[in-house]
């Protein structure tokens, strides 16, 4: 490569629209991936908004079992 700077013969208006499309198409890709990051984010809180929910309700299910457990062990032994 010699010292003095590549001359470059493409039109001006060529360079340009083809960054210009190169930009746009950068910036769809980049807002569609945003887009989908989001999705996905609010479908985790979801997910772990339903599952403490569901764990909330199987806690309460096993106390609730255990407290007749023992009513019924107390009614048991009190029976005896």
């Amino acid at each position: 490569m010699s010292s003095q700077a590549t001359k470059y013969r493409s039109p001006q208006h060529k360079v340009q629209q083809f960054l210009q499309r190169s930009r746009d198409l950068w910036k769809e890709k980049h807002h569609e991936l945003k887009m989908q990051i989001k999705l996905a984010a609010n479908q985790v809180r979801a997910v772990e908004k339903s599952r403490q929910m569901w764990r909330e309700r199987a806690e309460a299910a096993e106390a609730e079992l255990r407290l007749a457990k023992t009513s019924k062990k107390n009614l048991h032994c009190e029976a005896s």
